[in-house]
């Protein structure tokens, strides 16, 4: 199985890469470069593609139609990396996201695509085009969470971080079922939809949603749980796929051998 995983910076896709072992780095057009480890029966190629949803969906675009036109496609891509947990609220709500905890989405949402109206809020859908969700494979997402010891639920995706208990009550009003924010994932999701590839994502809780309090923001632990959610994901992946063929060889224009961080 060939997995391109797409983080936003360069921490992100070391935290990745430090679970996959043996790294090499393969140049891709554009300035990009994957850190390629070719596992058994799972291979990673890792990617940091940029902050932001067309960012993340250009850098995607780019891995997977040089994959396919290499004759080498990927099985699946998955949208990786920190970001904000959303806290508890009211009873019968979702459990919220902690620092520290793992989220996978059931959902992966662009939370601002769309228009404000008087009436508030308006995505895209309501106006009678796009997409604003997509649903990764309810199976897969269930494998995945079980094994990383995660949380599902939705991850809405923004353009501008949220900074204040207004907007944050707003998204989990708006959102039923949210548990985290991030930068990257829709765009992530649209350009793997558009190559016909599932797709799942992947966040670690660094912070919580809301006013901006860098003293209690925890990256480091954030960025360590996710090497461990990546260490569970190999083996929730075989278990939902069934056996897989041997990768191919690697390429012998590759750097070979270079240990991932």
């Amino acid at each position: 199985m060939k997995v391109l995983v797409v983080t936003a910076v360069a921490a992100e896709r070391d935290a990745v890469a430090a679970a996959a072992g043996p790294c090499d780095e393969v140049a891709l057009p554009g300035g990009y470069a994957l850190r390629r480890a070719a596992g058994v029966p799972v291979a990673f190629d890792v990617l940091a593609a940029g902050v932001g949803p067309a960012a993340a969906a250009a850098g995607t675009a780019t891995a997977l139609t040089a994959a396919t036109l290499a004759g080498a496609p990927y099985d699946l891509v998955v949208s990786a990396g920190i970001g904000g947990g959303f806290a508890p609220g009211t009873e019968g709500s979702p459990p919220g996201a902690p620092l520290g905890s793992v989220v996978v989405a059931d959902a992966i949402v662009a939370a601002d695509l769309g228009a404000e109206t008087p009436d508030g809020f308006a995505p895209v859908t309501e106006l009678g085009f796009g997409t604003v969700a997509h649903l990764p494979d309810p199976a897969l997402v269930k494998a995945v969470a079980a094994a990383a010891g995660a949380a599902a639920g939705t991850v809405v995706t923004v353009s501008t971080v949220t900074g204040s208990a207004a907007r944050t009550a707003e998204l989990a009003k708006r959102h039923p079922g949210v548990l985290a924010e991030a930068m990257e994932g829709f765009g992530v999701a649209e350009a793997a939809a558009a190559h016909g590839v599932p797709v799942l994502e992947v966040r670690t809780i660094s912070n919580a949603v809301g006013p901006r309090d860098r003293a209690a923001w925890r990256i480091g632990p954030a960025l360590t749980a996710l090497t461990g959610a990546f260490r569970t994901l190999p083996g929730a992946l075989s278990a939902a796929a069934g056996p897989a063929p041997e990768p191919p060889p690697r390429s012998a224009s590759l750097t070979r051998g270079d240990p991932c961080p």
